[in-house]
């Protein structure tokens, strides 16, 4: 049986992933805090499913984790955890900034590093960051923390595409960057966004769309797809103000 492995699993974009990989037959190990939405879900796929409660804003228990991972023969790996919060850098809580530095780029570099030699040594499988429209933009006003963290998993993943690419490997990795989503992260960051979300099960079955034809970088909508394009076109400043003019709607 095929493998796949999601972090973030207990809700929104993760959850939708993980029953779209079961309706493909894929076992799972889904990985996230909440303990009860992830047997939840084992209790509603047709599938092996292992369930795995981790805080992965806790160092140590990432590389716990990454350990555990390392045991398997992963098909899939799906650094889908995150979050973002809304709100002037001078003024969000440090405590709350370094949390989601932890999750956002710590979890996914420790993850990504424990079972990407596994991958290249079997030649074959895929690997999906979930980072953020906000990832190709050089910086967003009033979610800097958020904004910034999305970049470094986008230059991460950008390399490491790269690296596969030069040594010729079969291992395929991506990164999806979407804009807007309806799923629970809006209330933990609490924003309203200006922009109309996507579902989550739409975001999921495009993303594994995409990550099966080998895209790299998966965009679900033309709106987000004409808005990265432009902004290659403006000076960083005049970007971040635009981008900052946005955010201020959210709150």
């Amino acid at each position: 049986m095929k493998l796949a492995c999601i972090t973030g699993a207990s809700s929104g974009i993760g959850r939708e992933l993980a029953f779209l990989l079961a309706k493909l037959d894929y076992d799972l190990i889904i990985v996230g805090r909440n303990t009860d939405m992830l047997h939840k879900i084992a209790d509603n796929v047709d599938v092996k499913c292992k369930c795995i409660t981790c805080d992965l804003s806790d160092e140590k228990s990432c590389v716990k984790l990454g350990k555990k991972l390392k045991k398997y023969k992963l098909d899939i790996m799906i650094n889908n955890a995150g979050f973002g919060e809304l709100g002037e850098f001078a003024y969000t809580r440090l405590r709350n900034d370094l949390s989601m530095i932890n999750v956002n780029i710590k979890a996914v570099h420790i993850l990504t590093k424990a079972v990407l030699p596994g991958f290249i040594e079997r030649d074959c499988g895929y690997i999906m960051n979930v980072a953020s429209s906000a990832g190709l933009l050089p910086g967003g006003p009033y979610m800097s923390t958020y904004y910034a963290s999305k970049a470094y998993v986008t230059s991460l993943t950008t390399a490491i595409h790269r690296e596969l690419k030069d040594m010729g490997s079969n291992v395929h990795i991506s990164m999806l960057c979407p804009g807007p989503v309806d799923t629970n992260f809006n209330n933990i960051a609490r924003v309203k966004f200006a922009l109309p979300g996507i579902s989550a099960e739409y975001c999921a079955y495009y993303a594994l769309c995409k990550m099966f034809t080998g895209k790299f970088m998966i965009i679900p909508t033309l709106t987000m797809k004409a808005g990265v394009f432009a902004s290659r076109l403006l000076p960083r400043e005049l970007l971040a103000c635009i981008t900052g003019h946005q955010q201020k709607k959210k709150s």
